[in-house]
């Protein structure tokens, strides 16, 4: 029989588990799913052009890079071509902006995000 004090431990037992399998992401996972997904070279998304079919990927791939890992804006920077930390930032807040109206940009950016956590 189940006793609250069993159930419990047990809830314990598996909180301790979980927490051990989370899953670290890196800012390459990010530009590899990023690229996959947009059908790009993971080089486009480190590129100074800016044509739109590169820009959105790319700022999208900043804005889960800043979401998902512990780095910072000028890390960030770095790893996308040695981009300057304000274009990071502009980066953040232009899909922050644009999740609040456009509900494809959200669903990319979910199904996106539910991919690099499982």
């Amino acid at each position: 029989e189940e006793t609250p004090l069993s159930l419990a431990m047990a809830k314990n037992v598996l909180k301790d588990m979980v927490k051990e399998t989370v899953k670290i992401i890196s800012v390459e996972m990010i530009q590899k799913m990023v690229s996959e997904f947009f059908n790009l070279n993971t080089m486009d998304l480190k590129t100074s052009r800016r044509s739109q079919h590169v820009v959105m990927p790319r700022q999208i791939a900043m804005y889960l890079t800043r979401k998902l890992t512990r780095h910072s804006l000028p890390e960030i920077g770095g790893a996308f071509g040695g981009k300057d930390h304000t274009t990071v930032m502009h980066s953040c807040k232009k899909i922050e902006q644009n999740l609040k109206t456009n509900a494809e940009l959200r669903k990319i950016i979910d199904q996106l995000t539910t991919s690099l956590q499982a």
